[in-house]
């Protein structure tokens, strides 16, 4: 069973008051914010209370710069399947709106984690900022929370041989086409979730039919085609290829991602299902015939099989 979505909107239900909650966006949820997720997890269960994990939403850039790219490598639903894997006993939402972008370091944490949530300890990254104007750090979190109840911990950085794992290190990787690297940084391959809708139906008429979504608020990695795997709603895991762009083979540019799942016939319209990156295959490329493109897509199935092991 899914774990239980609180909004911070709300008081806390009495059953999770007095928790210790992992505090930061934990867009993502790579092996960084694990190990934050983790101390607050372990922290709680030694004192015998309930761990929360909390994260943001909208990500604090998309309210500041809503022109920005989009970027998030995880909808709330994903990150809820995460924090309960994790080992929380519940997630947390701060919607991040024009009254917590006004709210003061010091309301943040004596009317909001304290009074209203009714927390007990806080772990945070070690560069977390918070309140008006990122007036709050974690200097200011132990010092206001002592006098209130709130224990703070802060956890450093997780290091590899290339410098300190971050969400922009592995949007740089997708964004390069280096699936390897955002998998390593993740511990799971990028996925992608998504409603299949109708599409032009031209997968279907050149033999590879496919189950198309919209990319949405999702970073854009690399376009081309990619070696995937999609999980459907009843928990079946399918070997596919798919294509990520603008389909420079047809008129008009449409961004879609479209995956061909191998062996399967099924009608998928309507479903959520989930797709992952786990190979960059080729760039996008325009062909001349639709023979020529039929038998690329031929080729593209074939290395996306041996990628697979299918």
């Amino acid at each position: 069973m899914t774990i239980k979505r609180l909004s911070a909107h709300d008081v806390m239900p009495d059953a999770l008051r007095g928790a210790i909650v992992a505090l930061g966006n934990f867009d993502g949820f790579h092996l960084g914010h694990q190990a934050v997720a983790g101390e607050a997890i372990a922290q709680a269960k030694a004192a015998g209370k309930p761990a929360i994990i909390a994260t943001f939403d909208p990500h604090p850039v998309r309210f500041f710069a809503p022109e920005a790219p989009w970027f998030r490598l995880t909808t709330l639903d994903q990150r809820q399947r995460l924090f309960e894997v994790a080992g929380a006993d519940a997630m947390l939402v701060f919607d991040f709106d024009a009254g917590l972008a006004a709210t003061t370091a010091e309301d943040f944490i004596v009317e909001l984690l304290v009074k209203r949530l009714g927390l007990t300890g806080v772990v945070t990254g070690e560069d977390f900022t918070f309140g008006k104007g990122r007036g709050g750090n974690i200097k200011v979190l132990r010092e206001l929370g002592a006098d209130h109840g709130l224990h703070a911990t802060a956890m450093g950085p997780v290091m590899d041989e290339e410098g300190i794992i971050s969400s922009s290190r592995i949007r740089d990787a997708l964004r390069a086409g280096d699936c390897a690297t955002a998998t390593r940084l993740l511990t799971r391959p990028f996925a992608v979730e998504g409603v299949v809708q109708h599409g032009d139906k031209n997968g279907r008429l050149l033999g590879f039919p496919t189950a198309n979504i919209d990319m949405a608020h999702y970073l854009r990695p690399r376009y081309g085609i990619y070696a995937v795997k999609g999980r459907l709603p009843d928990g079946r895991v399918l070997h596919g290829a798919a294509n990520l762009g603008v389909r420079p083979s047809f008129d008009p540019p449409k961004e879609l991602l479209e995956p061909h799942f191998f062996d399967f016939a099924e009608d998928l319209y309507g479903q959520t299902i989930e797709v992952e990156f786990h190979a960059f295959i080729r760039p996008e490329a325009k062909f001349d015939s639709m023979d020529a493109l039929m038998a690329q897509m031929q080729a593209d199935c074939d290395q996306a099989r041996a990628i697979l092991g299918s």
